[in-house]
């Protein structure tokens, strides 16, 4: 019986596991260091700030393991053989593969800071993070300040972890506005001011120099870089995004990058092996999307399809259109398509914006100039349904489209306020256009694309 070993058990590795096994009689073996059982490391947080308990973040019972054949192995890899078809532990044990798929995710970034290996550094990607956060900042007594290095999506939702036990927190943002890389600048200038709405000592434009620490090599402090200041703080997040996980894979003939190096087909340059979910690289990007992506449903996605060609039916990797969504403390976010900040904005592009006048909810429109073709939309305090864009995006839907039908497009639950009228209203009279909005229509919703 074909013996196939993942390494690695987040949403990639285990989604291709199940697939295989729904395809399949073929003999699985999950490896992982980090925990026995697969579990939503997007929930972590959650665990932390008391809405649940570890074990809800867990999407399968334990025995289901066993009743679907599928092998448990906990342990750390460290050697990729090749030639021989085996992998290596810690241990030194082996373990033989007829296929293997490496899917062993991110890890924080690190940039050679001085004291950024200290006890009371942490991340906030594993496990064992969280079981660390718990021992260092149970409280604002055991933790009388934290500081967080990077100004990304982790990076704000460990402070929303830290805030949730009233620990004072200092954001250091090396960017001038938060992601303002990724945003637009009324929604990046929002979510600056949100966060210090939030009692959040945002520091923009800001790097770390060094991280102190007592006569333990515990963190005392970390020193600013621009200005020389010194902030004392009991812990240290490192959030300054993350790098595949493929250190153990450097003296293996498998070809890496940043990442392992794959095809469309997600297959590495090593017969029999392959990569998957956020340590894959492709060799050229797909559309305008990167060679690599840390994103949860990408990875669940390339273990359907990888599950599909190890069950002998070889197809490629298609993500289909771009989309995303994230929290902003309570501020909800979703994109669609394609909206750069205007550093990163084509020629061709153009922005139509729509604010709130006092509530944190907008939406920015981007559409070529010429053929005023719908490219992409991000919202903010708005829920928009998925199925719709992908819709339009798909037909290439102009902007006069969605804007008439942008009520079908909207997800909020029954007595929230609309502003489908306002935002039509302004793009009319910016553009000297007259669109006329049309009522929401549930034919039109479930209707097939």
């Amino acid at each position: 019986m074909e013996h196939i070993v993942i390494i690695g058990n987040g949403i990639a590795g285990v989604t291709a596991a199940r697939h295989i096994r729904k395809k399949s009689d073929k003999q699985i073996t999950i490896v992982s260091a980090e925990t026995k059982y697969f579990f939503s490391r997007t929930a972590l947080m959650y665990v932390y700030m008391g809405h649940m308990k570890f074990e809800h973040t867990q999407p399968y019972e334990n025995w289901f393991w066993d009743k679907n054949n599928i092998a448990l192995k906990e342990g750390l890899v460290t050697k990729v053989h090749t030639e021989n078809s085996n992998i290596e532990f810690a241990s030194g044990e082996i373990l033989a593969y007829d296929k293997l798929i490496i899917a062993t995710g991110s890890k924080p970034n690190k940039f050679g800071w001085p004291g950024q290996d200290l006890e009371g550094v942490i991340g906030m990607y594993h496990k064992q993070d969280l079981e660390k956060l718990e021992q260092l900042a149970p409280d604002n007594k055991a933790c009388n300040r934290a500081v967080i290095v990077g100004g990304g999506l982790i990076g704000i939702e460990l402070a929303e972890m830290l805030r949730s036990r009233k620990i004072p927190v200092t954001f250091l943002v090396r960017e001038t506005s938060f992601w303002n890389g990724v945003l637009p600048a009324q929604e990046s200038e929002m979510i600056n001011q949100h966060i210090k709405e939030h009692h959040i000592d945002l520091r923009l434009n800001t790097n770390l120099k060094e991280i102190k620490a007592d006569k333990n090599g515990r963190v005392t402090s970390i020193i600013i870089e621009e200005t020389d200041e010194e902030i004392a703080c009991n812990v240290v997040g490192l959030t300054a995004g993350v790098t595949p996980n493929i250190d153990f894979l450097k003296k293996s003939n498998i070809e890496l990058g940043r990442g392992v190096k794959v095809n469309r087909f997600l297959e590495t340059n090593v017969a029999n092996i392959y990569a998957i979910g956020d340590c894959a690289e492709q060799h050229e990007a797909i559309g305008q999307r990167r060679n690599i992506e840390a994103v949860w449903y990408t990875g669940r996605m390339m273990g359907e399809t990888l599950a599909e060609t190890i069950c002998g039916n070889r197809i490629a990797y298609k993500p289909g259109h771009w989309f995303n969504s994230a929290k902003f403390l309570d501020i909800e976010y979703q994109t669609y398509g394609w909206v750069f900040s205007e550093r990163n904005k084509k020629e061709n592009e153009a922005y139509f914006q729509w604010k709130h006048p006092s509530e944190n909810k907008c939406i920015t429109i981007s559409f070529d100039k010429d053929s005023k073709q719908f490219l992409g939309i991000n919202t903010f305090g708005i829920r928009m349904r998925h199925e719709i864009f992908d819709k339009w995006l798909t037909e290439k839907q102009n902007i006069s489209h969605v804007l008439e039908f942008l009520a079908d497009a909207n997800f909020d639950p029954e007595f929230y306020n609309l502003h489908e009228k306002e935002i039509v209203a302004k793009f009319n009279k910016e553009n000297n256009t007259n669109i006329q909005l049309q009522k929401k229509s549930w034919k039109r919703i479930f209707s097939k694309a």
